[in-house]
């Protein structure tokens, strides 16, 4: 969430930082509460209509409905919103070569007085179903490694890894190497071959949020003397094994018989610089009692899966919910908003397509299964009235 994204870069550390600005439309230029902006415009409807029939309405309707998914509904839109964005079409910082055209050859009272009209209009009625579900997605597609990896991803079979806990960008990132046989071939190959960016990112989503089961020391090993082994390990892997960053994974409560082998792989065949050098001088005495001490530590849920969209959406809503229409920057009603355009605007925002370093930088946790989820939330929500 990209996951390998994101809030799959944590989805605790990527809800903490989303949504101090717009979603849709925020810009580093001219927020909407300059001295200019805030100077009152004589509009007038009929003239904005005249502009919206011959300039907009092959799109976005005369309605205000966006007529093919990706184009957004202007229907009901705040008039200052519209404003920001046209003028950034019209000077270029804000890219689109059907609108840098358009906006080029429209007056500064024609911007006003269409943006008064669409604003006018009633908002588009929102779409109809229901709000995509990582976790529950995620859910859905679990049965399928369990016969591995233990219900829930909590793993009984000596040398097959737990995935209850573990961190997501992780496991989205070793999906991916076991499809592009970075890690050797195994049984998974045939499972997750199916699997879209979507499917693992939800996958990921279901098994971070399981507990992992404390686990009882193995039979090699002493877990005292390689807990001062791990000083090393603990500056990426977290203490005890504990994992605070998305990307790398949790060893706290892992099968010892994969802990074992993983360990000696790095130090064998297994590419990944950081480890090898890390474990190149560890003997098999070291590394037995190493995978023995993050054994028996205790773990936990890396992720909270069922509460994941009310938390993001509940950020979200103190910049676009119906609360701040007085707030100083041009903050669009996202509610009742294309989906699909919704997916876009974050994605570009997200992967640097789209500039606005606010948003790009409060994006970027987000993998595109959390992006599909707040954009069917937010689509399915009857906007409120413009003001």
């Amino acid at each position: 969430m990209h996951l390998v994204p994101h809030r799959f870069i944590k989805i605790e550390v990527l809800i903490g930082i989303f949504l101090a600005a717009m979603l849709v439309g925020c810009s580093d230029n001219k927020p909407a509460g300059d001295k200019d902006a805030e100077k009152p415009v004589a509009v007038d409807l009929a003239a904005g209509k005249a502009v919206a029939e011959k300039n907009c309405a092959p799109c976005h309707g005369l309605d205000g409905k966006g007529k093919a998914p990706g184009i957004p509904n202007l229907g009901g839109q705040l008039d200052r919103y519209l404003v920001a964005s046209l003028q950034e079409y019209k000077e270029g910082t804000r890219l689109h070569g059907a609108l840098r055209d358009i906006t080029a050859h429209l007056t500064e009272n024609d911007i006003h007085n269409v943006a008064a009209y669409f604003s006018s209009l009633p908002p588009v009625a929102p779409e109809q179903g229901a709000v995509f579900s990582p976790f529950e997605h995620g859910k859905s597609l679990a049965p399928a490694c369990t016969k591995c990896h233990g219900e829930n991803g909590v793993s009984k079979t000596p040398g097959t890894p737990n995935l209850a806990g573990q961190q997501p960008h992780y496991f989205v990132t070793a999906v991916q190497e076991y499809l592009n046989t970075v890690r050797e071939t195994s049984p998974m190959h045939a499972l997750i071959r199916g699997l879209n960016r979507v499917d693992a990112e939800s996958l990921a989503l279901f098994f971070a949020s399981q507990t992992p089961a404390n686990r009882p020391p193995p039979p090699f090993g002493n877990p005292a003397t390689g807990e001062s082994k791990t000083i090393l390990c603990a500056g990426c892997h977290g203490v005890h094994g504990v994992s605070s960053d998305s990307g790398t994974p949790s060893l706290a409560s892992q099968d010892p018989i994969y802990l074992l082998n993983a360990i000696k792989a790095y130090r064998a065949k297994r590419r990944n610089e950081p480890m090898q050098r890390a474990v190149a001088a560890l003997s098999d005495n070291d590394i037995n009692n190493i995978a023995a001490y993050y054994t028996v530590q205790k773990s936990r849920p890396a992720e909270n899966g069922p509460a994941l969209v009310r938390e993001i959406t509940g950020k979200c809503d103190r910049c676009h919910g119906s609360a701040t229409p007085g707030a100083t920057v041009a903050f669009p009603n996202i509610r009742g908003q294309d989906k699909d355009y919704l997916i876009m605007a974050l994605r570009a925002y997200r992967d640097g397509r789209r500039h606005s370093s606010v948003m790009h930088n409060m994006s970027v946790p987000y993998g595109d299964a959390i992006i599909e989820s707040l954009a069917s939330f937010y689509a399915t929500k009857a906007a409120p009235p413009s003001k």
